[in-house]
């Protein structure tokens, strides 16, 4: 991207993120949301008072996306990144624990399913989880 200012890359980089498209959607289809409420566990990053609902949007890679190609262990410093990997993934659970135990409904998105091929689907899904109640609301 030679020749564009810094400026704009940064714009165009930042529009692009995961927790961006999720927020943006969720805003056009007219939700109004509290995002990285520090109120609750984990900082979530899309909070539904009006539904009673919270929504992550997880990195594969940091957060252990089971299953997923964009999840795999660093070949190097192995025991360093496992350490970690595991931590952030155990403390997910119990976030989620604690915050479906105060009566919240928790939805991940995972960045996986935000990829350009998958994205409108997933989306769409994600609103009718929060307006519907949707009881698939644990991926």
């Amino acid at each position: 991207m030679s020749g564009v200012p810094v400026r704009t890359r940064c714009r165009i980089f930042v529009a692009k993120t995961p927790k961006v498209l999720v927020r943006s959607y969720l805003f056009r289809k007219g939700l109004r949301f509290r995002k990285n409420d520090k109120r609750y566990p984990g900082h979530p990053d899309v909070v539904l008072p009006k539904y009673h609902a919270i929504v992550f949007v997880n990195g594969c890679f940091w957060h252990m996306h089971e299953g997923c190609s964009k999840h795999s262990m660093p070949k190097s410093n192995v025991e360093f990144w496992q350490t970690k990997l595991l931590r952030n993934h155990n403390r997910d659970i119990a976030q989620r624990a604690e915050l479906e135990a105060a009566g919240w409904r928790v939805i991940t998105v995972w960045e996986c399913e935000l990829t350009k091929a998958v994205r409108d689907e997933r989306l769409v899904r994600l609103y009718e989880q929060i307006v519907e109640g949707d009881a698939d609301s644990a991926e």
